[in-house]
This record gives structure tokens, sequence and C-alpha cells, in this order.
């Protein structure tokens, strides 16, 4: 099963559900058959809706970027990148309409922004955090939060895709 990611930057992940013992009760399992006519038992898939700021959230963002494009390389930040990705994040961020689509169209390399901010997201919260007072530095104005940080990275990787 795949990450999906919703519209308002929440993700819907896959969870590994824990073995269930056989009930001692006598009671029937819910059993299908497979191609061969064995019987064989399903546990329905489980997931769990995950929000930015919430824990796991920045590596299943990273998971679902990584889904969009499967042959796509690790990531790489380039100098040009980094700046690109702090100009992007900065833009949507001040942006009082939230307009995503219009900063990503203003950057000469887009592509090298969205690797940059791929880069930051594979670091977690803590390359998340350590970017987001990056471009505060740069750019002047709070840090914004690792959710919001998060959240923007999310909606400038999905409006490249």
């Amino acid at each position: 099963m795949d990450i999906v990611r919703n519209a308002d930057g929440t993700l819907v992940v896959p969870v590994q559900q824990e073995r269930q013992p056989e009930a001692d009760d006598g009671a029937d399992t819910p059993s299908v058959a497979d191609d061969d006519g064995q019987d064989q038992t399903k546990a329905p898939p489980a997931t769990r809706l995950l929000h930015p700021g919430e824990g796991g959230y920045d590596e299943a963002l990273a998971e679902w970027d990584r889904q969009q494009n499967p042959d796509r390389g690790p990531a790489v930040s380039t100098a040009t990148g980094r700046q690109e990705a702090m100009t992007l994040v900065h833009a949507v961020a001040t942006s009082p309409d939230h307009a995503v689509a219009s900063a990503v169209a203003a950057l000469d390399h887009p592509e090298a922004g969205a690797e940059a901010l791929r880069h930051v997201l594979v670091g977690g919260v803590p390359s998340v955090e350590a970017f987001a007072a990056e471009v505060a530095e740069a750019k002047g104005g709070e840090p914004l939060t690792a959710h919001q940080a998060t959240k923007i990275i999310g909606e400038v990787l999905a409006e490249l895709d």
C-alpha cells in the first residue's frame, strides 16, 4: 500500500499490524483462498493519518516523495538548490494567499530547489528545524516551526510533481 498525501497536507500511511494469535474460543478467522485454492488468513490493511509536525511525518513525506518518482536517485543539495529552496519556502510562508504555484514559477531552478528540500526531509525534524532557522537568518523574520516548514515543503514537492 502506498502513502497517500491529502490536499490538506496530511498523509495516510500504512501501518504494519501485529500478528494476531489464533483464537482459543474456536471462532472462525476470516480467510480467503489464494490462487492455488489454499486458505490464507488476511488482516485488513491498517492505516494511520499523520499531520505535519507529528512524529514520523517528515520520514513519511520523504517516502511519499520517493513513491512519486521511484527511479529518482538520492536527494542531493547544491548551493544553488539550497538558495532556491530558502527563497521558495520564505516566499510561500510570507505570501498572504500562501501561493505555492506562483512561488515555484518565479524560481530560476525549481528542480534544484526541490532536490534541496528533499535533502532537508531526509534529515527528519532536526534538519527541518535547522533549515527553518537558516531561512529566517537569510531572509529575515522569525523561524518557521518544523510543522509549518514541513507543510510548505510538502506543498512545494506536490506542486513540482
